[in-house]
């Protein structure tokens, strides 16, 4: 089996990498941290979200493109 990788694609894409997938699963699970939150910060957490859907589901939330829509 043969693949063929343009030199320009390599280029523009900053290069190429080849992994067996095993091992691309492996980092790819490792690239995201987990978090665990217990006791007050994870009751706050779970109060900040409810409240965030609520708002939501009561049309007091709009869609924004960048940070500078919210003036």
């Amino acid at each position: 089996m043969a693949i063929t990788v343009s030199k320009a694609e390599v280029k523009k894409g900053d290069g190429v990498v080849i992994l067996p997938l095993k091992e691309y699963r492996r980092l790819l699970q490792r690239s995201v941290p987990e978090y665990y939150l217990t006791g007050k910060a994870a009751r706050d957490l779970d109060k900040l979200v409810a409240q965030g859907l609520r708002e939501h589901r009561e049309g007091k939330t709009r869609k924004i493109h960048s940070l500078a829509d919210l003036d």
